[in-house]
């Protein structure tokens, strides 16, 4: 009888045993399980952000949202703070989600997940909001400017969050400018100038400012374009390159300047024009109907605008076509070929004469064959003379 109670006692110790086990894997199991998981979110200023928060195992505990005040926003499909913003998505036992709209940059920080368990489980998610910039503005320059002025183009752009970036282009071509940046609140003001002397070459060129910034899908951009007076500048240019007695001719007065010179004032050698019938002026251009050699002489055209005055001249010397053909030979030309001829010459016979020196040599003949080994002259010759019965087999040879 002991015994079989003895055997009772510990059978139940073992299942008592066994379910304290598995109750502790299970507990462990679900605290593993009942812990919150949310995620950083990035919104641009004015968006919509969706703040989720999610367990892998709930036993029907409340999840609840805070804001960066620590005020609680929902707890489970409850909405506890007055926001007309701020919307729920969803609500389960295992997510809770909500939506922020219109979002700006007092709602970033960190926003807290609670899951009401014993102890209370809690994660952090980080709402970032970034600041638009607003469009750039140029300032700091007063059309028109005169040439030599010295002037600053100042770019300028707020609320953006991180700071901006400027850039300057002149045309097409990037510069470099000087750059500011200052805090204001949450957001940043940042300001880039140019400074620099103009002139003339500046004269209808266009800067642009260009703001970048990671809220943007692509760059905001204003250009300013420069308006620069200076005094004229001018050219004569003329119709023919050799003027002959009857022909036409005519002589323009090119300029550039801004503003614009007007009226072109022609004269000759320093009077009016002689002959007006003939020498017609229309604008900028000079026109002589027929030449004679009274034209000759020293054209200037002189334009002005409130920059200043300038002037062009240009020296006309009409020939008789007739003196043209009677010309003999250009003897310059006839010259210099003949010196090519000489120089050519020259060379030849400098190559001919090397090439001589390097083969010079021995010439012998089978008539003279043998007459070189003799000891005297007469039996040389009797040698050479021996060998003319084989006439018909001479043959020349280099040595």
């Amino acid at each position: 009888m002991m015994l079989q109670q003895h055997l009772i006692f510990i059978l139940c110790s073992l299942c008592a045993n066994v379910f304290k086990v598995a109750g502790t894997k299970s507990k462990a199991k679900g605290s593993q399980g009942q812990f919150p998981i949310t995620q950083n979110v990035t919104v641009v200023e004015g968006g919509t952000a969706n703040m989720t928060c999610r367990v892998d195992y709930n036993d029907n505990t409340s999840l609840q949202w805070s804001n960066p005040a620590q005020q609680t926003l929902f707890f489970g499909d409850k909405k506890a703070l007055r926001d007309h913003r701020i919307e729920l998505v969803r609500a389960s036992s295992q997510e809770l989600t909500i939506r922020v709209n219109d979002v700006s940059l007092s709602d970033e920080g960190q926003y807290t997940c609670s899951l009401f368990t014993m102890p209370v489980r809690t994660t952090k998610a980080f709402l970032i909001v970034l600041g638009v910039p607003t469009r750039p503005e140029i300032t700091g320059f007063t059309k028109p400017a005169m040439e030599g002025d010295e002037i600053t183009l100042t770019c300028s752009t707020s609320g953006s969050k991180p700071a901006a970036i400027i850039r300057w282009f002149r045309n097409d071509k990037e510069v470099q400018g000087t750059l500011e940046v200052n805090a204001t609140g949450k957001s940043f003001t940042v300001r880039s100038s140019l400074q620099f002397q103009v002139d003339k070459g500046d004269d209808g060129v266009a800067y642009t400012c260009s703001v970048e910034h990671v809220s943007l899908s692509s760059p905001y951009m204003t250009t300013e374009v420069l308006e620069v007076h200076y005094a004229p500048q001018l050219k004569i240019t003329h119709s023919l390159i050799i003027p002959q007695e009857g022909q036409y001719f005519k002589l323009e007065c090119v300029f550039i300047g801004n503003p614009i010179p007007e009226p072109v004032l022609w004269s000759k050698d320093g009077g009016d024009l002689p002959d007006i019938e003939r020498m017609i002026v229309e604008g900028r251009e000079l026109t002589i109907t027929t030449l004679n050699k009274t034209d000759n002489g020293t054209y200037r055209c002189e334009a002005s605008n409130h920059m200043g005055t300038s002037f062009a001249e240009y020296v006309l010397f009409v020939y008789d076509p007739n003196a043209l053909g009677q010309h003999g030979p250009d003897h310059a030309l006839i010259g210099g070929v003949v010196a090519v001829v000489v120089f050519i010459t020259l060379c030849l016979i400098i190559v001919l004469g090397r090439y001589l020196a390097r083969h010079k040599g021995t010439y012998l003949t089978h008539e003279a064959k043998g007459a070189e080994d003799a000891p005297d002259a007469d039996t040389a010759i009797i040698n050479a003379e021996g060998n003319h019965v084989h006439a018909e087999e001479k043959k020349e040879y280099f040595i």
